[in-house]
């Protein structure tokens, strides 16, 4: 998912929302109440979806606050897909469910993870092999030649999909082309 959206928006740093027990109208307009005006948006799955420009000039450059459209019986999952992309920053997750802040975790991190259930997914991520005894690279160890960036970007893909199994998100490309309205 973190692949797809670097070149889909070209000239946008953008993040991803899903949010289910909400339409797309609310979703859509509690976050242009906060300056986020949708680049593509859609429904599948039971989930409303929205990508946005992570951060605008109308609001003083802060980020949006995902608990103002997130009322009593929704949830919210939201990727940043590049948090901040001219100091090298991986992508971060938040899930909100009743407008708190459930879990969240920087990629570079998943190890450190907060929020008022930081270990909401954690057997998600045990069985995908993120977090745990089996999270390691073998080959860090044993292999002077690896560089364990060779697959960091498969590394994001596994957990994207772990995220994505665990809410039952909605499967990318959510393509501009087919989606944006």
């Amino acid at each position: 998912m973190t692949r797809w959206m670097h070149d889909t928006f070209p000239g946008h740093e953008v993040n991803l929302v899903f949010a289910r027990g909400l339409s797309l109208e609310a979703l859509t307009a509690g976050l242009r109440e906060m300056h986020r005006e949708p680049l593509a948006h859609g429904e599948a799955d039971e989930w409303a979806w929205m990508v946005h420009d992570m951060i605008t000039e109308a609001d003083g450059y802060r980020e949006a606050d995902y608990r103002r459209v997130c009322p009593e019986g929704a949830e919210v999952v939201v990727f940043v897909t590049e948090p901040c992309s001219a100091k090298a920053h991986g992508p971060m997750f938040m899930y909100l469910r009743d407008g708190r802040g459930t879990l969240s975790f920087s990629f570079e991190d998943v190890e450190q993870r907060v929020g008022e259930n930081p270990d909401y997914m954690s057997a998600e991520l045990l069985a995908a092999h993120l977090i745990g005894p089996e999270a390691w690279c073998a080959k860090a160890d044993t292999d002077d030649d690896h560089d364990c960036f060779d697959h960091h970007y498969d590394d994001e893909d596994r957990l994207v999909r772990a995220i994505a199994h665990c809410f039952s998100l909605p499967s990318p490309p959510l393509s501009r082309e087919v989606t944006a309205k």
